[in-house]
């Protein structure tokens, strides 16, 4: 008779107990009961890492369980939709080249990449980054019908993911390519300090992005310049450690031979508790994160929803951190994020004088 889910089992740490190792080729066999994979197979789902969980479930045990084939069944979908995905970036990309533009490709396929299938990492939207000098070229090539059916997120540099700039990041990239497309990714440095920059920005909310950074942590090459990625800022250097830190803490990453593996074993309490919090419910009614929630002029002809509205607004406490450029010390978050939503308040009012 299969044994009763112990109250200390709360789902995050399931989840992270299963996703452990997951970005691996050959992941060890998990720990885990099929009650506790009913657990956790919707928040798996909801959170983009089902593919990973099947990966490290499929030659075990639990393979056949009901939860299991739910979570096989999107590792079927998420493997077929990255041959879409390459395809669509193939035919954008290859328009661009067209046109004289080289982008650089950010996100997505270049995280995928990291897995040892790309289906294991799903993603949606083609993220490209465009030099000043070409923006307005690539703009006009993805505002031409036969680009529109593909769903592009364009920018204009760099400066949404990362505070080096483009001219650093552009000497930093590297050339790569899909069938007939030429394009540049970012440095192996560079893309994972952005990947633990994003993470953290996004109150780490999704288990999924946490597996993105050991994943970079753990096929960095040889070459791989630790100084060039923690850059010459102390404070944005510690949050990307920080982020590194959680990765080996929750997803046992190897960090044996990094700098940051000392700075792992001391973060603070309230950031592992904030991430197992948010993990037990992924995508909860009553929080999304700062970035994802409507305006809040947008209550104004219905001040019904005001009250609610505030409530989703109270900033996560992992995201007003970086967004006031502070500390991850041992001290708490609440004047963080008072003043957040001190800022916020004052930028609407401003907003509808």
């Amino acid at each position: 008779m299969e044994q009763p889910i112990g109250a200390a089992k709360r789902p995050a740490r399931l989840v992270a107990n299963l996703l452990a190792g997951s970005w691996r080729a050959v992941p060890s066999e998990p720990d885990i009961s099929e009650g506790e994979l009913r657990l956790i197979a919707p928040l798996l789902l909801k959170s983009g890492g089902a593919a990973l969980a099947w990966w490290r479930i499929r030659a075990s045990r639990l393979s056949e369980s009901t939860a299991a084939l739910e979570l096989r069944s999107a590792y079927q979908l998420h493997s077929l939709q990255a041959v879409i995905h390459k395809t669509e970036i193939e035919e954008v990309i290859t328009l661009l080249n067209a046109g004289g533009v080289e982008p650089v490709l950010v996100k997505g396929w270049a995280v995928a990449s990291l897995y040892p299938e790309e289906g294991l990492r799903p993603y949606g939207d083609i993220d490209l980054c465009f030099l000043p000098d070409q923006y307005k070229k690539a703009t006009t090539i993805l505002n031409n019908p036969s680009c529109r059916k593909y769903s592009v997120d364009h920018h204009y540099g760099f400066s949404k993911l990362d505070d080096l700039t483009t001219d650093e990041l552009i000497s930093r990239s590297e050339p790569a390519r899909v069938g007939n497309a030429v394009f540049r990714v970012l440095g192996p440095e560079d893309q994972l300090r952005v990947l633990c920059t994003h993470l953290l920005r996004h109150g780490a909310w999704r288990p999924l992005w946490l597996c993105d950074v050991a994943a970079a942590v753990e096929s960095r090459p040889v070459s791989f310049d630790w100084k060039r990625c923690l850059g010459a800022d102390k404070r944005q250097a510690d949050w990307v450690a920080c982020a590194i830190g959680l990765a080996h803490l929750l997803l046992e990453a190897r960090l044996d031979d990094t700098p940051v593996a000392r700075r792992a074993e001391h973060l603070p309490a309230w950031l592992m508790n904030r991430v197992m919090r948010n993990w037990d419910e992924p995508f909860p009614e009553n929080y999304p994160p700062l970035s994802y929630v409507p305006h809040m002029a947008t209550y104004l002809r219905r001040p019904g929803g005001v009250l609610r509205a505030l409530r989703k607004r109270w900033p996560d406490p992992i995201e007003a951190t970086i967004r006031l450029r502070g500390p991850f010390n041992k001290f708490p978050r609440l004047p963080f994020q008072i003043a957040i939503t001190l800022r916020r308040i004052a930028g609407f009012l401003k907003r509808v004088e």
